[in-house]
């Protein structure tokens, strides 16, 4: 298995670029408690979006902005649907994603469009400097949100919603304001991949939400979630660890590229099976110690009884 630097700086810059994805993730899946699958229609939406204006000319920031609002109204739709129309979170998302299939087919209107060779931030030099920078400032733009009144209450939200209705917060706003960031984001993810690969595809969107949580979980297993600042760094960290894991994956011989998914499941399971096996390993070796002391205070008990 020979591995070059370049798959492994183009794996950083895709992990980047999902990294915001995962962000939007980390907001429904960990501040809110929400089973949110929106994001494989939104990812999709916020690509669709940009390769239509960028192909009409327009500025490849503008289509970023425009994408990132069609994904944020997509979001929003979805927390209407949960907290007005009282239907479940989870399947407010399939509606939502459902929906969304026949939405981005209107806006490419054709299963796929191409902007190769057109002018964006992603054809020129320096491109890496430019997501890291682009990356860092969303991420400092969301942990300062995360302090304000509303993104308080919005993880009060998560943490228990019954104790925040009682001090007079509406739970249903910041729901709703909560999946809306967080599929703006997605969105914006999608419309930088476009912009990348140079093309926006119907399909571009299946199986983003489970990249997401798998981002999401290997970035708190290596550095945790202790703060907000921490936990969205490790959302960026792990979406980057996760692409190269998968580059060096599709550097075995008897892997195929169709075997993406498969390896992306076995990825997800393993970061969710291994923090619970470290967990029941240290208890048990906690409750060893324990039966020790106690045998050994036993033992000295009897022979001062003697």
């Amino acid at each position: 298995m020979s591995i070059s630097w370049n798959s492994i700086e183009g794996a950083i810059e895709l992990g980047l670029l999902y990294a915001l994805m995962a962000l939007g993730v980390y907001i429904t899946f960990r501040i809110l408690d929400f089973p949110d699958l929106t994001v494989d229609g939104s990812f999709t939406t916020g690509g669709a979006i940009a390769a239509v204006m960028i192909s009409n000319d327009f500025s490849p920031w503008l289509a970023c902005l425009a994408a990132m609002a069609g994904g944020m109204v997509a979001g929003a739709c979805t927390g209407l649907l949960h907290t007005k129309g009282k239907i479940n979170g989870l399947l407010s998302g399939i509606l939502m994603m459902i929906a969304l299939y026949s939405i981005n087919m209107r806006i490419l209107g054709a299963p796929n469009k191409s902007i190769m060779g057109m002018d964006n931030p992603f054809s020129g030099e320096h491109v890496m400097v430019l997501i890291i920078i682009v990356v860092l400032v969303f991420k400092i733009m969301l942990d300062l949100f995360m302090k304000t009144d509303v993104g308080l209450a919005l993880r009060a939200t998560g943490d228990n919603k019954r104790m925040i209705r009682s001090f007079g917060a509406n739970t249903d706003v910041t729901t709703i304001v909560g999946v809306s960031l967080s599929n703006g984001l997605v969105a914006l993810s999608g419309a930088f991949i476009a912009q990348q690969s140079g093309f926006a595809d119907i399909t571009m969107g299946i199986g983003m939400i489970v990249i997401g949580l798998a981002s999401v979980i290997i970035g708190e297993a290596i550095l945790g979630a202790r703060t907000v600042f921490w936990a969205t760094l490790a959302a960026i960290v792990g979406s980057i660890i996760y692409r190269i894991v998968v580059a060096l994956a599709l550097q075995v011989e008897w892997f195929d590229t169709s075997d993406l998914k498969l390896i992306t499941a076995v990825i997800v399971i393993i970061a969710l099976v291994f923090p619970t096996m470290q967990r029941s390993m240290k208890q048990r070796s906690l409750a060893r110690k324990r039966t020790e002391e106690l045998m050994r205070s036993g033992g000295h008990q009897a022979k001062g009884g003697m």
